[in-house]
């Protein structure tokens, strides 16, 4: 029986995935009443895992190298200054102090605090030359990166967005001038695309274009990927084609060192910014895969059952492992060595023969349907026996037994297929 009370069809559908993201330990409880995204264990993974997901699929083209730039920015556009709140309103409650003095004080105050970057976009194309040489000057090719950014007041003002301080994923691509219009139409594709593919419901993710009065600092066209959010729509990545400039201004001086082979021609290339909110994402995930399902318990009484069926490839416990009654110090044997063999194989699991407190099995699949786990594998006196486990599939609720020799095998091909899919 689920803790929440999800009979009443007045329920908030937001509120619920929120306590249960807390309960479950996907979003730390201080994450609601801060601006920090902060993740629990299977948060922290779950994020992971669409990361590992989003680089992937970046670097699945030739020539698109990860780099590791630094979150100190030199002070321009894209970069804000952290101030410490405590000596700002130290200064500004000094009564004693004029305005000139009170404004000479900030101003100190400002040059002593630390400029730190809003986007990934300068680490890359300062690193444009040295990677120009690695690939021989030849085009196209991409620089990847995946690190903390600080967003402003100004960029968080329509958004969700949990935080000043967010992840980004990013790939700047270099072209040439002449493809630049492809390749933006390529990419545009390949991300929703992307975004899709590990939806439940993929009509919840859309692309627009973004309306000239919003265009960044350079840049011809722009592109967003939404989702659609029970509060509205929200970006959770953005396309620029940004033409030359910002190279340009960037190596100020230096054109010549800029160039490269276009054909028969020496060209300054374009530059293409891919941008991803991985918070944003993966709440956008949490949301797209959560469901209030209709079932009835043993009393026959109707209620309401919630599971995140997160797809397979993000979800972060593929498999759960119980014991039922019997001969405890040989089932947990069992459950150990099975436990072992499924790390080995890169199969996420959760150890819950090792849990003390005792439930039914009916609150066991709420607890891991609520979890997002895919697969319950129970170990009983019939594995002892004759080698049979009971596998339990949290998207069809179907039980089945299955040879201890097979289960490995049955999770590793379950999680290719879905990969492929």
């Amino acid at each position: 029986m689920s803790r929440y009370n999800t009979s009443d069809d007045s329920c908030d559908k937001t509120s619920l995935l929120m306590q249960l993201c807390a309960d479950r330990y996907y979003i730390s409880p201080e994450a609601f009443h801060t601006r920090t995204c902060t993740y629990g264990p299977l948060g922290t993974e779950l994020k992971k895992n669409i990361i590992e997901q989003w680089t992937s699929a970046v670097r699945s083209r030739a020539y698109v190298f990860g780099i590791t730039t630094s979150v100190q920015s030199r002070m321009c556009e894209e970069s804000v200054r952290i101030v410490n709140v405590g000596d700002l309103q130290e200064i500004l409650h000094q009564e004693s102090l004029s305005k000139k003095e009170a404004s000479q004080k900030i101003q100190t105050l400002m040059k002593a605090s630390v400029s730190v970057r809003t986007s990934l976009l300068q680490g890359a194309l300062q690193q444009y030359i040295q990677a120009l040489e690695l690939v021989n000057r030849t085009l196209p090719f991409g620089l990847a990166e995946t690190g903390l950014c600080h967003h402003s007041d100004s960029q968080l003002r329509h958004s969700s967005g949990c935080s000043f301080e967010v992840t980004e994923s990013s790939l700047v691509w270099f072209c040439s001038p002449r493809t630049s219009s492809q390749w933006m139409d390529y990419w545009a594709h390949q991300r929703l695309q992307w975004w899709r593919k590990f939806a439940l419901g993929p009509s919840d993710f859309d692309m627009c274009n973004v309306v000239d009065e919003e265009l960044k600092e350079g840049a011809s066209h722009g592109v967003k990927v939404l989702y659609k959010f029970p509060w509205g729509l929200e970006t959770l990545e953005t396309l620029w084609s940004l033409g030359d400039t910002l190279l340009l201004k960037t190596h100020q001086g230096t054109c010549t060192k800029l160039q490269c082979r276009d054909g028969r021609k020496s060209v300054v290339p374009h530059v293409i910014s891919v941008s991803a909110n991985m918070d944003r994402g993966m709440l956008a995930y949490l949301f797209n895969s959560f469901q209030l399902m209709k079932k009835t318990d043993n009393k026959q009484k109707l209620n309401q059952r919630m599971v995140l069926k997160l797809h397979p490839t993000l979800t972060p416990v593929k498999v759960a492992l119980d014991m039922g009654r019997g001969s405890s110090s040989e089932l947990r044997q069992v459950c150990e060595g099975l436990f072992q063999e499924f790390l080995e194989a890169g199969i996420s699991t959760w150890p819950g023969y090792l849990d003390t407190m005792s439930l039914s099995l009916e609150n066991l699949h709420t607890k891991y349907d609520e979890m997002g786990v895919l697969f319950t594998v129970m170990v009983s006196e019939s594995t002892l026996k004759g080698g049979l486990l009971l596998v339990r599939n949290r998207d069809t609720t179907i039980r089945e037994t299955m040879h201890i020799s097979e289960i490995k095998f049955f999770l590793l091909k379950y999680i290719s297929a879905s990969e492929n899919f």
